[in-house]
């Protein structure tokens, strides 16, 4: 038998590595995560998780691939949320 030290230390270990694994239930999750990759602002992949879930993910991933297209917007997140905003108000 291990000693206790040794598993605790082992199962440890183990959580510290599937906490670092993503998991992906369902597909509006993978939209919002696929958009925070092509912002590059996976501070706020929950934002766009929820986005997903409420909106059509054709038209968020069109807005978010034109963003991504402007060399010189500097947040590109923010920018993002004001063409959907606009976009909404129509």
């Amino acid at each position: 038998m291990k000693p206790i030290k040794i598993s605790q230390s082992k199962y440890l270990d183990n959580l510290k590595k599937r906490n670092k694994e993503s998991r992906v239930y369902t597909s509006y999750q993978l939209l919002g995560l696929e958009i925070a990759d092509i912002l590059n602002d996976n501070a706020h992949k929950s934002l766009y998780i929820k986005l997903a879930k409420d909106y059509d993910p054709d038209t968020l991933l069109r807005i978010a691939k034109s963003v991504a297209e402007k060399k010189r917007v500097r947040n590109k997140g923010a920018y993002f949320m004001r063409v959907l905003q606009e976009k909404r108000k129509k």
